[in-house]
């Protein structure tokens, strides 16, 4: 029933009615918005219900890909990674559901062999809170958790004694703080060099799971795929937040990388990409990259993922940017810059193939314009623009009169032609940068932060699921931002990892994989 039905029940004056009637439609209106929060809430459960449903009909019903032992088993792992951040996200959004139930085997107790390292944790004060008396100790609650160095495994011992007291019967111990996954036999440190050694240097679970039975320690694949997809779903609040960050720069690379994704349908794998977004270094901002995982290399996706962010743009000529920058469906469309690069690889092909004397000018006009930016590079914003005014846009003129000339001198069809035409056609874009101070000459970053992932991919072959496809982009997100901003991403991400289920979310920023200066900046506000 409604405030203002309920409210007519009761006998009031005009007066106190009139008084009361915005207090109660401040009430009806928040009622309605926590009736809608809590629908949408609602909504999305049960679309990770039903997520979590046919993820688990696949995991435990009958297959039929034609898969290799090896191959089998990187998907399963996708599953059960899956089923986990499914699982997770639920828990997240309706704490208080009971947890579903599922049948597993007991854990694998923690090898003896293996050195302790015992922590006590003793309470605040060895006297009752309750009424003042001293504490007895009567016995210790231990659990262990299972941590990892490079090449060395080792057990945490955590010891709560716990102690009572005889006046008022209370007993007392030190709590057991909030961790990533509450209960889990894994420290922060083993969570981490998984996630490190599979999404940074590409190692599959199952030679994880090898290197850990080298040390006589029983790690499952099912057991660790529950962590990642469970630690994903942690830092998921990170990943956000780096994206916010780097659209807030007023220049962007981008660029995007073909991945195979495997179709359980047809025991096959289908292309999916790897849209790859890269913060400009000469802007002044902190060096960020952020994956984003698709299953087409439609150019609606980079559309999708920059929303209303307007600035320049480096890219190659592929024409699914195009519309990015079409003035006639945006009132204020991105701009385009050209990269340099892609230029000069035209005449490097061509001077490689034939030693055509065109193509050896072309280069050595183009490393004049390199010469140039070398001697910016450690000049400021100001400086770096005027040493273009002075000398780059004398040489791009000269450049482009050559170019033209040329041109007319070439034949149709040919590959002189097609590198002729490609520096041609894209000559405003490509002379943008020598009017600023700030923009690039190439998109030579984000190609950089892509060749890891390549190589990468002749490990993992292909992804499990668009999740799992989702999850790697994410976490190599994170890994990928630390690389460049010259932290040790193994370091960083179990000092994130202690501190994250406490960390309050206003100062999430604090935790990004920044370099010192940034969150220093991120802290001063």
């Amino acid at each position: 029933m409604k405030i203002t039905e309920s409210l007519n029940k009761i006998k009031l004056d005009e007066t106190a009615r009139r008084q009361l009637e915005p207090l109660i439609q401040g009430l009806q209106t928040a009622l309605e918005n926590k009736d809608a929060e809590l629908q949408q809430k609602d909504l999305k459960i049960q679309a990770l219900m039903l997520e979590l449903a046919h993820l688990r009909r696949i995991r435990y019903g009958k297959k039929h890909e034609a898969l290799s032992s090896i191959q089998h088993d990187l998907f399963e792992e996708s599953r059960l990674e899956d089923i986990a951040a499914v699982t997770e996200e639920a828990e997240q959004l309706a704490p208080s559901a009971r947890r579903p139930k599922r049948d597993r085997a007991g854990r694998q107790p923690l090898p003896d062999h293996l050195p302790r390292i015992e922590h006590r944790h003793e309470p605040e004060s060895c006297q009752c809170g309750q009424c003042g008396h001293k504490l007895v100790k009567i016995k210790e609650d231990v659990t262990e958790q299972l941590d990892v160095e490079p090449a060395r495994f080792f057990v945490h011992r955590h010891i709560r004694p716990q102690y009572a007291c005889k006046h008022c019967e209370t007993v007392t111990a030190a709590a057991v703080p909030p961790a990533i996954i509450d209960g889990g036999m894994a420290a922060t440190g083993l969570l981490a060099w998984v996630l490190v050694s599979k999404y940074l240097d590409h190692l599959p679970l199952y030679r994880l799971q090898h290197i850990a039975a080298r040390h006589q320690v029983t790690l499952s694949r099912s057991t660790l795929a529950e962590w990642v997809g469970k630690t994903a779903v942690a830092l998921e609040p990170l990943v956000d937040r780096l994206v916010w960050h780097m659209l807030q720069g007023n220049s962007l690379h981008a660029d995007e990388t073909p991945v195979q994704q495997l179709d359980p349908g047809r025991g096959k794998t289908r292309r999916a990409y790897l849209w790859v977004y890269r913060s400009n270094d000469l802007s002044g901002g902190p060096p960020i990259v952020v994956f984003n995982y698709q299953r087409s290399r439609s150019g609606a996706h980079a559309r999708q993922f920059l929303g209303n962010w307007q600035g320049h743009l480096l890219v190659d000529d592929y024409a699914g940017y195009k519309q990015l920058f079409d003035k006639r469906r945006s009132e204020t469309p991105c701009i385009e810059c050209g990269c340099w690069a892609h230029v000069r690889r035209k005449f490097f092909d061509l001077h490689q193939a034939t030693d055509s004397p065109m193509a050896l000018e072309a280069l050595t006009r183009i490393a004049r314009l390199y010469q140039i930016e070398k001697q910016g590079k450690p000049l400021d914003q100001q400086q770096r623009l005027a040493l273009r005014q002075q000398y780059s846009v004398a040489e791009l003129e000269s450049l482009h009169d050559w170019l033209q000339a040329t041109r007319l001198k070439t034949a149709n069809g040919g590959a002189s032609a097609k590198a002729l035409d490609y520096a041609l056609k894209r000559w405003p874009s490509l002379i943008c940068y020598a009017q600023t101070g700030h923009l690039p000459i190439d998109n030579n970053p984000v190609e950089n932060a892509i060749r890891p992932v390549a190589l990468g991919k002749k490990n993992w072959l292909f992804a499990g699921s668009e999740r799992a496809g989702q999850r790697a982009a994410a976490i190599q997100s994170l890994l990928g931002t630390a690389r460049i901003n010259g932290l040790n991403p193994a370091a960083w991400l179990k000092e994130t990892l202690d501190k994250l289920p406490t960390w309050p979310n206003s100062r999430i920023d604090e935790l990004l994989p920044l370099a010192p200066e940034f969150i220093d900046s991120i802290k001063k506000g």
